[in-house]
């Protein structure tokens, strides 16, 4: 067994109270929408992510999902140059 605590009347010095930073428990629980496609990858990019979630200890599919989905969210912030610049040109045609 551990040795027994003693407490003392001493001053802790200058504690700060914190705000509650922790997500609510309904917030953890959630399922994203996913939809089921077939896609075909190439062997070496399966073979990658299978590798990289063993070392991970993770499903290597959820690392795909999870790339797709950063991919997707960074592209749709905001539109690049590039697809500024065929917008002008598509305009200009019609």
């Amino acid at each position: 067994m551990s040795a027994k605590m003693k407490y003392t009347d001493e001053l802790l010095g200058n504690p700060k109270v914190i705000p509650d930073f922790l997500p609510r428990p309904e917030d953890l629980v959630f399922r994203d929408d996913d939809v089921k496609v077939t896609i075909a990858l190439s062997r070496r990019s399966v073979a990658f992510f299978k590798t990289e979630a063993r070392k991970h200890n993770t499903q290597y599919q959820r690392m795909i999902r999870r790339l797709l989905d950063a991919y997707a969210e960074h592209h749709a912030q905001a539109p690049t140059s590039r697809s500024k610049q065929m917008r002008v040109k598509t305009e200009r045609v019609g």
